[in-house]
């Protein structure tokens, strides 16, 4: 639960940054889950982690036109097959509600939708046939996105928002988007995972 509750005060401070400017940390670490995140945790404030996700998805949607590239969209499947396929395996069920959320998404509608089933199929069928080296793989298509600092964040926030959708974020799940922090040269801490 307190990995909510941090996530909360940080999707609160990005959320006050977007209706601020958006632009006030320019791109910098301390916008997202720096020191000044972690100063006033109350579980009393805010709600739940459906709200989370929802302040998450509004920061994402700030940005909408500036996640266009193929490297965020990649990035994005690859992170999304991970996060479903988190305690190593993804069943038919998984598949189609993650499809049904990544289609949904406001930002990945930046993209055709059968792009995105594509990209995001071959993952989950490789985390399904050979768990370690569909991470491997997934891992090497997310750090692609580490070029561009924006859409490095972004992926993680992807990942964070899908992770959170089912109301459950599980530690199989934190865990592989820290790795996946590592993968785009980014600290974990930023986002306080």
């Amino acid at each position: 639960m307190a990995l909510f509750d941090r996530l909360k005060d940080q999707a609160k401070q990005l959320q006050q940054q977007v209706q601020g400017g958006g632009h006030g940390t320019t791109g910098g670490q301390g916008g997202h889950g720096g020191p000044a995140a972690g100063g006033s945790r109350s579980g009393s404030r805010g709600g739940s982690k459906a709200q989370l996700v929802g302040l998450l998805k509004t920061q994402l949607g700030s940005l909408k036109t500036e996640l266009k590239s193929g490297a965020y969209r990649d990035a994005s499947m690859a992170m999304c097959a991970l996060v479903a396929a988190a305690d190593g395996h993804v069943d038919a069920a998984e598949r189609q509600q993650m499809e049904s959320m990544i289609l949904s998404n406001d930002v990945l509608q930046n993209f055709p939708p059968d792009q995105l089933r594509q990209r995001f199929n071959k993952h989950a069928d490789l985390l399904t046939r050979n768990f370690p080296q569909g991470k491997t793989e997934a891992m090497q298509e997310i750090a692609k996105a580490a070029k561009k600092p924006t859409e490095a964040r972004a992926v993680v926030q992807t990942g964070i928002v899908i992770a959170g959708a089912d109301g459950h974020f599980s530690q199989a799940e934190a865990a592989i988007l820290r790795e996946a922090c590592g993968a785009l040269g980014l600290s974990p801490a930023e986002f306080q995972l």
